[in-house]
């Protein structure tokens, strides 16, 4: 199954950094590739969400379940219905320094059309990466700037 791990250091603490990632229902407000964010059940530590993302021209949709770790500031997400066969993984925010932090995105994905996988794999993953790093940085730009 093709992977996509992401990284970025921002020059925030991890705390302020992990508010504004674990904030899914704010993406939209700030992210050119989120059309939109909504978040339909949340119970302690289960979040239920229903995403429209852009990427590469086409639009993806897709319900999601997070299962939020505050302290260990991680949200591991999966797939309930969507566009994909298979879309899960995780965000995760560890402290780096003083006064800095690092966020990682990490997803595995499965397209779900076997005979082109070898072809659409590729593209589908260059394509999940930097919509990654655009999300990354716009997270960067929101903490910084705040």
């Amino acid at each position: 199954m093709p992977t996509v791990e992401v990284k970025l250091s921002i020059a925030a603490p991890a705390d302020e950094t992990w508010q504004a990632v674990s904030r899914i229902e704010d993406y939209a407000d700030y992210m050119d590739s989120v059309n939109s964010v909504r978040v339909t059940e949340s119970s302690g530590t289960r979040r239920v969400s229903e995403w429209s993302v852009l990427l590469k021209g086409s639009t993806l949709e897709w319900v999601e379940e997070d299962e939020i770790d505050d302290d260990d500031r991680t949200m591991t997400f999966r797939q309930l219905t969507g566009d994909l066969d298979h879309f899960g993984g995780y965000w995760r925010v560890d402290p780096d320094g003083d006064h800095g932090s690092v966020t990682t995105f990490f997803v595995e994905f499965e397209i779900g059309i076997p005979l082109l996988a070898d072809m659409l794999n590729p593209v589908a993953a260059k394509a999940l990466r930097d919509n990654a790093q655009q999300m990354l940085t716009s997270i960067e730009q929101r903490v910084v700037a705040s």
